[in-house]
C-alpha cells in the first residue's frame, strides 16, 4: 500500500499484518472495525476517513497526518504518536493509554471519553480540543499549548474552585 491512494474505499474488520501504508493518502475511506499489526503509516494522510472500532499494534504512526474524520473507539494504547497531527478529529472513547503524543498537534478534537491515562502531550498542541477526559495528574503535560478555556477545565480537574 506504499505511495497509494484511496477515495470512498470501505474495509470492514479487515486484518492488516506487517503492511506498508508508507506516503499513502486516503481520503473519505473507512476502515472500521479493523485491526493494524506491525504497519509502516511513515508519512500517511487519512483526510476525512471513518476508522470507528479499529485498532493500531505494534504499528509505526509518524508522522501521520489526520485531518477531520471520525475515530471513536479506535486503540491507540501505548502508540508512539510523536510529531503526529490530527486536526478536526472525532475521537471520542479513544484508547491513547500510555500513547506519547509529545510535540504532536491534537487541535480541534472530541476527546470526549477517551482513555488517557499515563498518555505524555509533552510540547503538544492541543488547543480546541475536548479535554474532559484528561486527568492531569497522571498525564505529562509540560510545554502543551492550550487555550484559556482548557485552563479552566484543567484547573477543575485540580481540585481548583474556578469562578
Amino acid at each position: 500500500m506504499t505511495e497509494s491512494s484511496s477515495r470512498g474505499a470501505v474495509f470492514t474488520d479487515c486484518r492488516f499484518d506487517n503492511v506498508r501504508f508508507n506516503a499513502s493518502v486516503h481520503t473519505d475511506t473507512a476502515f472500521t472495525g479493523c485491526v493494524f499489526i506491525r504497519c509502516n503509516f511513515f508519512d500517511s494522510e487519512f483526510n476525512g476517513c471513518k476508522l470507528v472500532g479499529s485498532v493500531f499494534e505494534e504499528s509505526a504512526l509518524r508522522p501521520m497526518r489526520v485531518l477531520g474524520g471520525d475515530w471513536t473507539l479506535v486503540g491507540l494504547a501505548g502508540a508512539d504518536l510523536r510529531g503526529c497531527t490530527f486536526q478536526g478529529v472525532r475521537m471520542r472513547e479513544v484508547d491513547l493509554t500510555g500513547a506519547n503524543c509529545a510535540k504532536s498537534v491534537l487541535s480541534d478534537v472530541d476527546l470526549s471519553g477517551a482513555q488517557l491515562h499515563n498518555a505524555r502531550f509533552a510540547a503538544a498542541d492541543l488547543r480546541g480540543s475536548d479535554l474532559s477526559a484528561l486527568d492531569p495528574y497522571h498525564s505529562d503535560l509540560a510545554g502543551t499549548v492550550i487555550d484559556a478555556a482548557q485552563a479552566v477545565v484543567l484547573a477543575g480537574g485540580l481540585g481548583a474552585d474556578v469562578r
